[in-house]
């Protein structure tokens, strides 16, 4: 049985990977709040958010976990606050931390054990887990930071022909996206690409798929951003 695990494939980025995966004749589990609308897709309820969601999952999760010949990780979910270096509290700094980094290692730290040769952690990062803009501070510590936890993930894995990768959108057009910029302000971020357009869901989630099928990638960053602008 080949298997997806994905975070946050209620909506956006997730559900289009969940959706991708689903039409390869993968059995696709969605981990989130929110429920899938996907009928082909295995929703178990959790908050990420929350230190113990792991424990709260686990009777629902392993059945699945325990039939994949072929298991992908795919760690899509994000919390995403505006916050700027000066302001952003320590704790509010933690939820963040909660979602965007402990939720990705303790399910790795579960799901692991599970995978079995020509098996993938797929990290999903942004344009901003290399650059940096103003009032993300959060988000764009957290995005640094997985790149970090993809590659150290790839070294700890050595020997065990499982592969891991970090995916980098751009500016994509999802909920996400819309909910912190402004309609007025799409045509700004639309210009930031060299193709002068957002991102498709679709094409992220084309992305995921070729990733977790192709270990000669292990260890990389891509890229999926249409090219940016430099200025």
């Amino acid at each position: 049985m080949k298997c997806l695990l994905i975070t946050g494939g209620s909506a956006g980025i997730g559900l289009t990977t969940a959706e991708r995966f689903s039409d390869e004749d993968f059995i696709v589990v969605n981990l989130s709040r929110r429920p899938c609308p996907l009928d082909a897709v295995e929703h178990i309820p959790c908050d990420l958010s929350n230190p113990s969601f792991m424990a709260d999952i686990e009777s629902q999760l392993n059945p699945f976990l325990e039939k994949a010949d072929q298991l992908v990780l795919v760690h899509n979910a994000a919390r995403m606050v505006n916050g700027s270096a000066a302001e952003t509290s320590s704790d509010a700094f933690r939820e963040v931390l909660e979602v965007n980094l402990v939720a990705p290692n303790s399910l790795n730290q579960h799901v692991l054990p599970y995978m079995k040769p020509g098996s993938s952690v797929i990290y999903v990062g942004s344009t901003l887990s290399e650059k940096a803009v103003p009032g993300s501070y959060s988000y764009v510590t957290t995005k640094h930071a997985m790149v970090g936890m993809m590659r150290a993930t790839c070294q700890d894995l050595a020997g065990r022909d499982i592969h891991t990768v970090c995916i980098c959108p751009g500016f994509t057009d999802t909920e996400m996206l819309r909910q912190h910029v402004s309609e007025d302000a799409l045509d700004v971020v639309r210009a930031m690409s060299t193709f002068n357009r957002l991102i498709h869901p679709e094409e992220i989630a084309e992305t995921i798929f070729w990733a977790a099928e192709n270990p000669v990638i292990n260890g990389a960053v891509l890229h999926a951003n249409l090219g940016q602008v430099e200025s």
